[in-house]
């Protein structure tokens, strides 16, 4: 067995029953959490990591309620979520926490990026095209909200996009419009 890939265990959710299997790149494992038969067109979600709003609950993102959404749906349907481990938009937990405290002050996501030397978005999806490989999937149906995953996905079959719709809370909503304003997000 690859050593960079480990064995299938089960992963019985909240959500439903899953398999799941680490993928790694460098110093990062992600997550390949699945439910079979995909059949030729499987439901994919790429989750970017986001330690506040998957485990902690934020309601300064949507993060948290996009998982659930994805979980819930591929439990029901079958599929993959990819467990991207790039935290923050790939700049890691302690810059997120330092960007979240420049968001307290009046910037936006994408402000707080550049006022501590980043660009909007660091994220890559190189280990995402792999996984995909490793499983034999060339043509996805892809829950996102994000164009640049669909342009960063280059070699895999989009057939359909399929939108996550979260309400905005009051904590989230200027984030929320950033996102659709300044990213391109189709929400």
């Amino acid at each position: 067995m690859d050593s960079s890939i480990s064995e299938v265990a089960n992963l019985p959710t909240k959500y439903g029953e899953f398999k799941i299997q680490a993928f790694k790149e460098g110093q990062k494992e992600h997550l390949a959490i699945f439910k079979e038969p995909f059949g030729n067109t499987p439901l994919v979600r790429v989750h970017s990591e986001c330690l506040t709003g998957d485990a902690l609950g934020s309601l300064k993102c949507d993060c948290g309620e996009q998982l659930e959404y994805a979980l819930k749906l591929i439990a029901k349907e079958g599929g993959i979520l990819i467990y991207h481990r790039q935290e923050g938009r790939n700049i890691g937990l302690f810059n997120k926490v330092n960007a979240y405290a420049l968001q307290d002050r009046g910037f936006d996501t994408i402000e707080a990026n550049h006022q501590l030397g980043f660009s909007a978005d660091e994220r890559t999806y190189d280990i995402v095209l792999t996984i995909l490989k490793h499983f034999n999937i060339d043509k996805i149906r892809l829950l996102t909200n994000n164009p640049k995953k669909i342009e960063s996905l280059k070699g895999i079959k989009i057939v359909e996009r399929i939108p996550i719709k979260i309400e905005p809370n009051r904590f989230n909503k200027d984030y929320l419009s950033t996102k659709k304003d300044k990213m391109g997000h189709i929400l």
